[in-house]
């Protein structure tokens, strides 16, 4: 599961990626929100590269609520994005529904984490 989660987050960055590499070429406020979309996607898999190698359980815990928490702010970036009319809702469809599964995976993790605490 966690090798899975691994790659899963880290294809979901190359994917958000070349969205943004299409919102750079619009305007300059596509590119704004295409730099705060980037900055919450890419936070997801280095967070939970780092929850790996945590110190504690507490640590742990810590990183993977931070990755939870880019998640959230990323589907708020992909949400605005779509209802600005920025992107093509085909574009967007694919990383809304992989965005969500990401935050119920995490959700999960530190649920289970915790209990076990």
């Amino acid at each position: 599961m966690k090798k899975d989660l691994h790659e899963r987050t880290f294809n979901f960055a190359l994917q958000i990626v070349e969205l943004c590499k299409k919102l750079e070429a619009k305007s300059n406020v596509s590119k704004t929100l295409s730099n705060q979309l980037l900055l919450s996607a890419t936070s997801i898999g280095i967070n939970i590269e780092e929850g790996q190698s945590a110190q504690s359980k507490a640590d742990y815990i810590s990183k993977y609520s931070i990755a939870c928490q880019s998640a959230k702010e990323t589907k708020y970036w992909l949400r605005l994005l779509k209802a600005a009319g920025l992107t093509d809702k085909e574009d967007i469809a694919f990383l809304e529904q992989e965005n969500y599964e990401l935050v119920a995976i995490l959700i999960t993790m530190i649920k289970n984490a915790k209990d076990n605490e």
